[in-house]
């Protein structure tokens, strides 16, 4: 339990670890939104790219920059934050694992940007074969990758020195869920590491002159999804543990924060095969055990939403809040480090019943490979995720740069969060509406190039624009507040807001941190569901292609 009265604050060291973190990530906020505005303006037909540059070359950038670049920055910034100041300080050896993380994985996102850039690297996010790319991008790809688990094994370490230290006493609530979040992305990116140094690389250098595209591809959504637990869990966190301080209530209960967590990592690697239903070499049998195990998924979900509105519900309770929703008007809604993010857990509730409808062996042919399904990623990430992350950099970032967040830019921040909410409104929403009459994702639907549109998706394009022309404002005003914050906000002291767990909430058994079970039942569900299949996959890959089986 945190006590109220002691004024906690991360080390000046491990501040300007988090910070360099947090600056590539709103470097590539910037560079990512800006791909981002040049693709729906280009998709609505009335705008053609200058300089011969092409769309699925911003397209890539968009999702490399954003998908990846900012989200692994941000997150391992603000994990490492999270653990420094609940589970102490790190030591010297563990910060300079964390900075030599760091580097590799600015190095690798420079190399694979600049390729990028030259159009040498035009394969979007997914990088799927058989498109290729320049060995100099999955080389760069690889090197974040390989940072990310040196960051992780700061906080891994840091973790083993408190247990240590502290037998028998449950690890601190933030550091457990940070913990569970570089678990399962360790995990997770074995299979696009795998696939990256052991096919696409040695294809790209000519080593080889084919690679198994079946395996390549369950491959990447075997890492694919749990990359969307891995931006999803630190906004949890946030949720969780920091939401409850801001508004002046209590964590509801520490073990259903910890069950919650825990569920997620049994349950978000073995079930890529939900966004391969339509591909073949893949028994069907075993697309159907993964979506019941993606529906699984699901549970965590709804005990996150039952701990926080039980939270909200017993603050407002506590103020005299009378009636079904009372409660709802005591809410700090002048507070942009709670308001903000409050949008997001409200878009997370279309965002996750579109994910069932994706997820749904019958209901995902309807909108698969539409852009329904973009839709769907720009309310979960750039809505849900990102909203969150705006709202932690209200105050993470004054905390350690030693500033404060002032009435001004507080009232900016919730212009900014009102904004994003508008135009992803605009563009999310169209994009449903154009996947369900069969607009196809990746597409520029442009004279231009690339697919023709259909005249009924035409209305919707041009939503999208406007949407995206939105949005590209609320960044560009978030960067604003960003700097200043960084740099220019007064000196002063902002407060780490930590919850207090309730006095109604019951210890959390040490169960939870009894990782040979949990990681153990993770690796035999991660065997089960997939090593039959990808038995199949390399013995019987399509015949005729020379080379085709050479690495599997």
């Amino acid at each position: 339990m945190i006590n109220s009265a002691v004024k906690l604050k991360v080390d000046r060291r491990d501040g300007k670890l988090v910070m360099a973190q947090i600056y590539v990530a709103f470097i590539a906020l910037l560079i990512g939104g800006l791909a981002g505005l040049l693709q729906v303006l280009v998709r609505s037909g009335r705008f053609e790219l200058p300089a011969g540059i092409g769309y699925y070359q911003i397209l890539t950038v968009h999702g490399v920059v954003l998908g990846l670049v900012l989200t692994t920055f941000f997150i391992m910034g603000f994990m490492q934050a999270c653990v420094s100041i609940t589970a102490g300080t790190f030591t010297n050896k563990q910060r300079t694992i964390a900075w030599i993380g760091f580097w590799l994985m600015t190095i690798g996102t420079v190399m694979a940007a600049v390729m990028i850039l030259l159009n040498e690297a035009s394969v979007l996010y997914t990088f799927y074969a058989p498109l290729q790319a320049h060995f100099l991008f999955y080389l760069g790809l690889t090197l974040v990758v390989v940072g990310s688990w040196l960051g992780s094994a700061a906080i891994i370490m840091k973790y083993a020195q408190w247990r240590r230290a502290n037998p028998g006493t449950p690890s601190p609530l933030l550091t457990f869920m940070a913990l569970v979040n570089v678990l399962m992305w360790i995990v997770a990116t074995l299979g696009v590491a795998a696939t990256v140094l052991i096919q696409l690389l040695p294809w790209s250098l000519g080593l080889v002159e084919t690679v198994n595209v079946g395996v390549s591809r369950t491959l990447f959504w075997y890492f694919g999804h749990p990359l969307v637990y891995f931006w999803l869990l630190p906004a949890y966190m946030a949720w969780y543990v920091i939401i409850p301080k801001i508004i002046g209530g209590k964590i509801f209960s520490d073990s259903l924060a910890r069950m919650s967590f825990i569920l997620f990592l049994l349950f978000s690697i073995p079930v890529g095969f939900h966004h391969q239903l339509l591909e073949p070499g893949i028994d069907a049998a075993w697309k159907f055990l993964q979506v019941v195990l993606t529906f699984l998924v699901v549970i965590p979900s709804l005990m996150t939403a039952f701990s926080l509105f039980a939270t909200f519900e017993t603050f407002g309770r506590s103020k005299g809040a009378k009636g079904l929703f009372g409660w709802f008007k005591m809410l700090p809604w002048g507070d942009a480090r709670f308001a903000v993010p409050f949008i997001g857990m409200l878009s997370f509730i279309p965002a996750g019943a579109g994910g069932l409808i994706n997820a749904s062996n019958q209901m995902n042919q309807v909108v698969h490979n539409t852009i329904w399904v973009t839709g769907h990623f720009h309310l979960t990430l750039a809505t849900a995720v990102v909203l969150t992350f705006f709202g932690i950099t209200f105050w993470l970032v004054p905390h350690l740069t030693g500033r404060v967040l002032t009435k001004a830019i507080n009232k900016l921040a919730l212009i900014q969060g009102v904004l994003w909410a508008i135009g992803m409104t605009f563009m999310s929403g169209a994009m449903h509406a154009a996947g369900l009459l069969g607009a196809p994702r990746r597409s520029a639907f442009s004279e231009y190039g690339g697919a023709p549109q259909a005249a009924e998706w035409i209305p919707y394009q041009v939503a999208q624009a406007v949407g995206g022309s939105i949005l590209f404002l609320a960044i560009i005003l978030m960067l604003y507040i960003f700097v200043n914050l960084a740099f220019f906000a007064p000196k002063g002291e902002e407060e780490f807001p930590i919850g207090e767990m309730s006095t109604h909430a019951e210890p959390a058994p040490m169960v939870f941190e009894n990782w040979k079970i949990w990681m153990g039942i993770t690796v035999l569900l991660i065997l089960f569901a997939y090593t039959i299949p990808f038995i199949d996959l390399i013995q019987n890959a399509p015949p005729g292609s020379k080379g085709y089986n050479n690495l599997w």
